[in-house]
């Protein structure tokens, strides 16, 4: 048996993401803020015949991090470790505080950075290992409002392509998501309808569909790794 570790397990596509690998045969291993929320989904992983291991955790913690990793590793083998850490906010430039901007930063780019590294010194000296990092449209482009979430995504894709570069060679398969729209989920579409915004066909994500595609990611065999992946609906403009 092989783990997998989710830094960010959130409700949406990281409990996606859990769900798939279980099901895939991995133990996984889920941390987020909170971890005692992680509790229906351990318990519905396991009704499904799979094993989760739900753990608090602080991203922008080197120290909550590194334990996490090691938690995983004593399990089995980490295989893949995802980084999934959203800090989606949206303020005008004049009220984007400093303390917005650098939190922001710390848990899309910093936190990155550290579960990057980590995964790294756990896999390198067995030469194989799938480090995959979640970003959004944000990585590419900045919008207005979006200045600490911009920076910070961009940031994490730069991270994550300066890994891919250096630990490629050496066998390891890194990868950045660019996931190019809305997800369906209650919360998206509530938002949408306090503006108004009823989605059509094609205009949101399913988390599961989502989760298919770091499965199917994971899967790729050497000598044809994707790098960067950029995922949308079919309805999705761009």
């Amino acid at each position: 048996m092989q783990s997998v570790a989710i830094v960010g397990a959130g409700d949406f596509i990281g409990a996606a993401i859990a769900r798939r690998f279980a099901a895939g045969g991995y133990a996984v291993h889920g941390g987020r803020r909170g971890g005692e929320k992680l509790a229906p989904l351990a318990a519905g992983i396991a009704a499904a015949g799979g094993r989760f291991t739900g753990h608090s955790l602080d991203a922008r913690s080197e120290e909550s991090v590194a334990g996490f990793l090691d938690a995983a590793e004593a399990e089995a083998p980490l295989a893949v470790v995802i980084f999934n850490v959203g800090a989606n906010v949206q303020f005008p430039l004049t009220e984007t505080s400093e303390r917005v901007f650098r939190k922001v930063w710390e848990m899309a780019c910093y936190g990155g950075f550290l579960t990057g590294r980590e995964a790294a010194r756990r896999m390198l000296p067995r030469g194989a290992g799938s480090i995959f990092f979640t970003g959004a449209t944000a990585s590419m482009r900045g919008g207005a409002g979006f200045a600490a979430f911009a920076s910070a995504k961009a940031g994490l894709r730069a991270v994550a392509q300066s890994m891919a570069r250096e630990l490629g060679p050496q066998g390891l398969h890194v990868a950045h998501l660019v996931i190019d729209a809305g997800v369906d989920t209650e919360w998206v579409r509530a938002r949408m309808a306090e503006r108004g915004v009823v989605p059509g066909e094609g205009a949101l994500m399913n988390p599961a569909s989502i989760a298919e595609a770091y499965w199917q990611l994971h899967a790729q065999p050497r000598d044809a790794w994707t790098h960067e992946m950029d995922l949308r609906p079919f309805g999705e403009s761009f």
